[in-house]
């Protein structure tokens, strides 16, 4: 007679194998998954309210607030939960007060959104300096446009005002970019959870944030909000969430050659983006069936300035939507509390992520991939059957933001990171920036060609990428570690195979020697280096900035021991 033990490990190990099998059989050839539930997808639903729009006459302050009664609505009509953030003014309204004050407590969350109006600073004994009651300029609607001083009394005062208002303290707390000093400040004495800023993004409203942590969320430096820390005691312990869903593929490349990107995004008044079926279902199809590597995350939602005439057709498309994925467990819907909270229980420090695009919209091959480390950022595109490293960006805890101790005086605000390959800022159109792949075959140059790249999950902060060459016989293998980047060239023949780092003439570039060993750069007032492990730099003579050569068959980088003075 079998025991009682053993026929259970018999059930788990059947289970196990059932499990497996399934998990197998869901993979296609070029790597989609019709549900990865590996890592959860989070989804917040946030809408930041203002009291006024000073921009547009016809906006009034009841049209404002008529679109939040209606994102309400929606919200419930889906049972849907999520976030309403209030500027300073709109929290004073006896009207958002009552509104806001009537959700349910656990699926809704009232925060503060952080933008500077009039009686905010007037009410904090400061001058008001603005053209408007409301003013969105850098120096003037932001905390970056104030002393540190002055951002404590400006924090006091919305602080205290929200727990007259509310009974207790806003525990989430976001802005399209919000300076350390003033994150660590509340995080130190008002305990907030959780924070968002803007997708990255250069040029748009005056405001570019560029470099960073792509998507997910990040513990950010001390002495720089846009900057992931390397380590915990140099890190601000809250959660900086990327917001408005930006397209993976798209929103990267958007208005190359001007000074001003455009915008590719899930929020809700893009015809190409959040108010478009196409793109809305494309977007969450990816989202909930590619691989992502710890989780995947989007904001929905939208800020009322907008108005509720332009932004209903998105959010009718959107929420029943993302009602459908919530209740067949593809997704979770949380307030930014819960994720932040979420976030801080699983992560001591920043973990590795990643978004991956193993199908694109119809119409389009290309596929992508973004994985993001709290050492650095890569972004690789596969373009007309070629691959593209688009994009290297390196984090260092002790690269300082000038916002932290200064004041901007300018309408234009602008966060960077160390780059390393930059395929926007160095581009143009027709000259597109990047490092490409490629081998000497009959003695020309050639660029490398393949099928589909295979995305794979390889271990907590790790994944593979599998590309099947069709140029040449072979593969190329490609591992991302927290600090790493490696890339092998698989083969029963050996090829003479390098990546060739091309940018648009006249790029302002970071290289001041190449040599072998080691790339020595320097960004802003930064010197950093960038050493290879496995493979040499080298400068061809065919206007390439430099090449990247294999030392037997294999590349390693180190993107994690950046040296910077």
């Amino acid at each position: 007679m079998i025991s009682t033990k053993v026929k259970a490990a018999k059930i788990f190990a059947a289970f196990f194998f059932c499990i497996s099998t399934l998990n197998v059989l869901a993979q296609t050839k070029t790597g989609t998954v019709a549900v990865d539930r590996s890592s959860p997808k989070i989804v917040n639903i946030v809408n930041f309210i203002r009291l006024l729009e000073p921009r547009d006459p016809a906006i009034t302050e009841d049209v404002l607030y008529q679109t939040v009664v209606k994102q309400v609505e929606i919200m419930k009509k889906y049972h849907l939960g999520g976030t309403f953030l209030l500027q300073y003014d709109a929290l004073m309204d006896k009207r958002y007060q009552k509104l806001l004050s009537a959700l349910p407590k656990g699926s809704f969350e009232i925060g503060a959104w952080w933008e500077i109006p009039q009686p905010m600073a007037e009410n904090a004994g400061l001058k008001w300096r603005g053209r408007y009651p409301w003013d969105w300029r850098a120096n003037i609607g932001f905390s970056t446009g104030y002393t540190p001083k002055e951002r404590e009394k400006l924090i006091d005062v919305y602080f205290r005002d929200f727990k007259k208002i509310f009974g207790y303290y806003p525990k989430s707390v976001a802005s399209w970019f919000i300076d350390a000093y003033s994150l660590n400040y509340m995080y130190q004495k008002y305990h907030i959870v959780a924070s968002a800023n803007c997708k990255d993004q250069y040029g748009t409203d005056g405001y570019t944030l560029w470099g960073g942590y792509w998507n997910q969320a990040y513990y950010p430096s001390k002495i720089n909000s846009y900057m992931p820390a390397q380590n915990a005691q140099n890190q601000i312990p809250v959660p900086i969430f990327r917001m408005l869903g930006s397209d993976p593929i798209r929103q990267y490349d958007n208005g190359l050659g001007t000074t001003r990107q455009g915008v590719v995004t899930l929020e809700p008044v893009y015809k190409f983006g959040g108010g478009d079926s196409t793109w809305v279902n494309w977007f969450f199809k990816s989202f909930t069936g590619d691989r992502a590597l710890g989780f995947n995350y989007t904001q929905a939602g939208q800020e009322n300035s907008f108005t509720w005439d332009a932004m209903a057709k998105g959010l009718e498309l959107q929420m029943p939507l993302i009602a459908k994925l919530q209740h067949e467990h593809k997704v979770r819907v949380e307030t930014m509390e819960q994720s932040g909270r979420w976030f801080k229980q699983n992560y001591k420090v920043t973990p590795a992520t990643s978004f991956t695009v193993s199908k694109d919209i119809e119409g389009s091959n290309l596929k992508t991939v973004w994985y993001n480390s709290r050492y650095y950022r890569v972004n690789m595109l596969w373009e007309a059957d070629g691959l593209r490293i688009r994009d290297i960006h390196l984090f260092d805890e002790k690269f300082p933001s000038v916002y932290e101790k200064q004041v901007a005086t300018s309408n234009e605000c602008t966060f960077f990171t160390l780059p390393l390959v930059d395929g926007y800022i160095w581009s143009k159109p027709g000259n597109i920036a990047g490092m490409r792949l490629k081998a000497v075959l009959e003695g020309k140059d050639v660029l490398l060609k393949g099928g589909d790249p295979i995305f794979t999950n390889t271990g907590k902060n790790s994944m593979h990428i599998s590309w099947p060459l069709t140029t040449v016989n072979g593969s190329l293998e490609i591992d991302l570690t927290e600090k790493q980047l490696k890339i092998k060239l698989k083969s029963k023949t050996a090829y003479n195979w390098f990546f060739d780092l091309s940018a648009a003439p006249g790029a302002q570039l970071p290289f001041k020697n190449i040599s072998p060993n080691r790339l020595d750069c320097r960004f802003e007032t930064t010197n950093y280096n960038v050493k290879p492990i496995k493979g040499t730099f080298s400068k061809p003579d065919n206007r390439s900035v430099f090449r990247l050569n294999p030392q037997v068959d294999e590349l390693v980088l180190n993107l994690g021991d950046v040296v910077t003075k």
